[in-house]
C-alpha cells in the first residue's frame, strides 16, 4: 500500500525537523504507542497496541531514521512483530520545504506492508487502516508543534497520561524558535 500527502505547519523547518527527531514527540504521534525509547542515530524501539478489524495485537519493533539531509528530508522506516497477528512494516519519506515566513510544507510518501492474520483481512481494510494511521501521526505532529490557533484556547490542566497538550513541543523549544 502506498500513499502520499502534504500539510502546512505553522513553524519554521528547523522546529519541524527537531520535532520529528524527538522521541517524546514520536511517542505521542504514533497511534497506540505504549513505549518508545532510543535515539535518531541508533534507532528507536517501540511497543504499539493496535486493533485492525477484529485483530488486536501488541507490536514490538524497531524504527530507524535514515537518508537525513537536514532540514530537508529524512526517511522513517520500521517493522513490528505482533505474534500470531503477524507483522507490519513500512516507511515514510518526509520532505520539508519553506512555504512562507514561519510556515513549513511537510510532504510524506508512505509505503506499508502486513503479513500473517493481518494480511487475511483484505486490502480494503488494511489500506484504510494504514491511511488512518498516517493521517493521525501527521495530525498529531502538527498539533504538537502548532498548538491551538489562539493561546487562550490552550488547556490549563495537565494532559491525561498518554495525551500531550497541543503545542507542547513549540513551547518546549521556545515560541519563536527552532531547535538544533
Amino acid at each position: 500500500m502506498q500513499m502520499s500527502d502534504s500539510r502546512e505547519i505553522q513553524a519554521d523547518r528547523e522546529t519541524v525537523w527537531a520535532a520529528i527527531l524527538t522521541p517524546e514527540v514520536l511517542k505521542t504521534c504514533v497511534p497506540g504507542c505504549q513505549e518508545l525509547t532510543g535515539t535518531p542515530e541508533e534507532g528507536f524501539e517501540a511497543t504499539v497496541v493496535q486493533k485492525v478489524g477484529p485483530v488486536k495485537a501488541t507490536f514490538k519493533g524497531q524504527v530507524n531514521v535514515s537518508d537525513m539531509d537536514k532540514p530537508e528530508t529524512l526517511k522513517l522506516s520500521g517493522e513490528g512483530k505482533g505474534g500470531a497477528a503477524g507483522f507490519a512494516k513500512g516507511a515514510a519519506v518526509v520532505r520539508l520545504e519553506e512555504a512562507g515566513e514561519g510556515v513549513t510544507r511537510l510532504h510524506y510518501d508512505v509505503e506499508a506492508n502486513v503479513g500473517g492474520k493481518l494480511a487475511q483481512l483484505g486490502s480494503r481494510v488494511i489500506d484504510g487502516f494504514a491511511k488512518k494511521m498516517a493521517d493521525q501521526f501527521f495530525t498529531r505532529l502538527q498539533e504538537a508543534i502548532e498548538g491551538p490557533a489562539n493561546e487562550a484556547d490552550a488547556p490549563e490542566a495537565e494532559a491525561t497520561p498518554g495525551e500531550a497538550k497541543k503545542g507542547w513541543f513549540r513551547r518546549m523549544v521556545g515560541a519563536g524558535g527552532g531547535a538544533a
